[in-house]
């Protein structure tokens, strides 16, 4: 509902516009009478407007609640009186039809209701030609709109709709900026602020606060990856000035350099009878190319107004406006234990120091943290609970403390469909049949990755090194051994994502664009410390080679990139391979973890089929020991047992060694490699 003030504004605007209408009517009135030889006063000698407003309804500017629309609009666009006047001519066509006539009676013609430049010259006080030049405030700023005519002055003139209703008291967003710009304030994150944060809002609100008058305003660069705290704290920034904040988009910006400038310009117009700033969005535009960076770089040097820009790289100025860059990372580990706390609230307390877990595998915003809790909690509806369960954050499926962990792993979710594969992990450790010493090795991978919160973070070792918290693990083996299993093993053991990186996607013969991929792939990855699984590794971190030419150089660059995200990688990333040989050596001393998988020998290899069938599938006389002697790896054992389960549910049966020789010679035959009798003596 309205508040008092805001009806006591409205009611003081319309009195106020109304007076200067009157104003404007009695010097058409007047003008109409000269032609009629009745005596009046001429318009030289007729009161100034601002006279007329306060003679004729008792107010004047000092006694208006707030500024009135027509005061506004006349000092944000440096309206003379004409131009002033001529505005009103035209409003009053729309809101009072005294005008209309008093127009067609002094034009001498009832088809002529229209004001029109010659009529405003003729009838107003203080005329000057260049009020109607295109680069005067009213034509520039598209105030007034100029209709089709047989010459410049005896075209029909008409009031912008926009401009209409901000006179009238009626705040709307212009409708030839919808789907170009949108409000920011109703969509930013809520909740408190950062203290750093808040900080950096403040000294962007004080750049412009510092700004002399008649200067281009800087222009204020939130970068970072941080989307949703570069918008919180522009928002943030835009409110200490008063200022409303919309967003646009990069992409929005026309490419014609006619239909830039009126964009600019409709802004601009905007942006001052609004009261608001500019938010130009340059992350979701897609590649950037030079003809994208140089219409952003004219956007930015030739509009005006309070504008922010915000981007994952740092853009480099080209122009003479001066463009000032502010860093926004991401809540520090302190940060967010402080942002866990406090939406926590009571229940942080008792859940034994398991947070420290949370912020070690989550890297999270406030906004995600947020998110995260709510999720959490309606989840926890089904229990009864109408609030977190007070328990220790076990990471057992029916735990509901593990509602939280699964929480934040739906809200870290990297989105990286284009360039990597989620694999669902359903693997366990039953699944995986491998030597004691790989086993162990494998289950250290998971004990690092589940304790590098207390020792890195409670533990000290974080200030020891300058590297990441991240984990490599080597997978070597031949193909079939099970290496993409045992990822699995660990994803499911962990609780975390799991993906495939696809190599065909990532690599690109385009120098720069690989480094840019896999940028894309970590930084997605990041935030939630998902699995990655770059799979037959070795043809992306291969050997560097010596530079004989402009490809190798850049080769060679790709690796160095590679060397140093992994570094500083926050998650886990495992590389298989089945020629461990050609891996570069300075990966291969940054690899925390190798693990061999071996070809299975004759009792891994019954161990295998012992597991292979699923409980629910119907068997019949099936002998591991005599399966064992098929020569093949654990990938191969599957293989055959799928194939063989399909023929026998073909023919109504359970799956019997009839059924598996038969899917063994087609699994061979893929091998191109013949099935020997000794392999399958006895079978039948």
């Amino acid at each position: 509902m309205m508040n008092v003030a805001q009806t006591s504004w409205l009611d003081a605007n319309q009195r106020y516009l109304w007076a200067a209408l009157g104003a404007v009517r009695t010097a058409l009135e007047s003008y109409v009478q000269s032609m009629s030889g009745i005596a009046g006063d001429r318009p030289d000698e007729r009161e100034e407007p601002g006279a007329a407003v306060g003679g004729q309804a008792g107010l004047t500017p000092a006694a208006m609640p707030a500024p009135a629309t027509l005061d506004t609009v006349c000092s944000a666009f440096g309206l003379t009186g004409f131009e002033r006047d001529l505005l009103l001519l035209c409003a009053g066509v729309e809101m009072d039809t005294a005008f209309a006539s008093l127009c067609a009676a002094a034009q001498v013609d009832p088809q002529r209701a229209a004001p029109t430049f010659s009529l405003a010259l003729a009838a107003l006080p203080d005329p000057h030609w260049s009020a109607l030049s295109p680069a005067g405030p009213l034509r520039r700023w598209r105030l007034i709109e100029v209709g089709s005519g047989s010459s410049l002055v005896t075209s029909p003139l008409r009031i912008d709709e926009r401009v209409l209703h901000y006179l009238a008291g009626v705040r709307h967003l212009d409708e030839h900026l919808l789907g170009f710009v949108q409000p920011l304030a109703t969509r930013a994150p809520s909740g408190n602020m950062l203290r750093s944060q808040r900080e950096l809002a403040e000294r962007i609100a004080a750049l412009w606060s510092r700004a002399k008058a008649g200067d281009l305003l800087p222009v204020a660069q939130l970068s970072g990856y941080d989307r949703a705290s570069k918008q919180a704290i522009a928002v943030a920034a835009a409110a200490q000035l008063g200022l409303n904040l919309y967003v646009m988009p990069a992409q929005m910006l026309p490419v014609a350099p006619h239909d830039l400038e009126a964009l600019m310009r409709l802004w601009e117009r905007e942006a001052a009878l609004s009261n608001s700033a500019l938010l130009l969005d340059c992350e979701d535009g897609g590649p950037a190319d030079s003809a994208r960076e140089s219409l952003i770089g004219s956007f930015l040097e030739n509009v005006g107004g309070v504008l922010m820009v915000v981007s994952h790289e740092r853009r480099v100025a080209t122009g003479q406006r001066p463009v000032v860059i502010f860093e926004v990372v991401k809540p520090t580990s302190r940060e967010q234990r402080i942002l866990w706390n406090e939406t926590l609230g009571a229940a942080a307390p008792s859940l034994n120091g398991q947070v420290d877990r949370l912020i070690a595998q989550f890297d999270l915003t406030a906004t995600t943290i947020a998110a995260a809790y709510r999720q959490a909690t309606e989840q926890a509806l089904p229990y009864g609970l109408e609030t977190l369960p007070t328990t220790s954050l076990s990471t057992e499926p029916d735990s509901l403390g593990a509602l939280l962990w699964d929480a934040c792993r739906s809200q870290a979710s990297p989105r990286l469909n284009d360039l990597a594969q989620h694999i669902e992990p359903v693997a366990t450790w039953d699944d995986l049949v491998l030597p004691e010493r790989q086993l162990r090795t494998l289950h250290d991978v998971a004990i690092h990755v589940r304790q590098r919160a207390r020792v890195y973070e409670q533990w000290g070792f974080a200030a020891k090194s300058s590297r990441g918290m991240g984990i490599t693990a080597l997978f070597a083996g031949a193909s079939g051994t099970g290496k993409t299993m045992a990822a699995e093993v660990l994803a499911n053991e962990l609780h975390l994502d799991l993906y495939r990186i696809d190599l065909s996607q990532v690599v690109s013969k385009y120098i720069g664009e690989t480094e840019k991929n896999l940028k894309r792939v970590f930084d997605a990855a990041d935030e939630g410390g998902a699995i990655l699984l770059f799979d037959e590794a070795d043809a992306l971190f291969g050997k560097r080679s010596e530079v004989k030419d402009s490809h190798d150089r850049y080769a060679n660059i790709e690796i160095s990139y590679l060397l140093q995200r992994m570094e500083v990688y926050r998650g886990l990333a495992i590389l298989t391979t089945n020629m461990k040989n050609a891996l570069d050596d300075a990966f291969m001393r940054r690899i925390r973890f190798v693990v061999q998988f071996p070809f299975p020998d004759a009792i891994q290899r019954a161990e295998i089929w012992r597991r292979i069938f699923p409980a629910q599938t119907p068997t019949d006389g099936l002998d591991a020991e005599k399966l064992a002697r098929l020569n093949v790896a654990g990938g191969n054992i599957c293989n055959i047992a799928l194939h063989a389960a399909f023929v026998a549910a073909e023919a109504g049966e359970p799956v019997r060694m009839a059924h598996l020789v038969q899917a063994a010679r087609v699994e061979y035959t893929k091998l191109e490699k013949p099935l020997t009798e000794s392999e399958i003596r006895g079978w039948l």
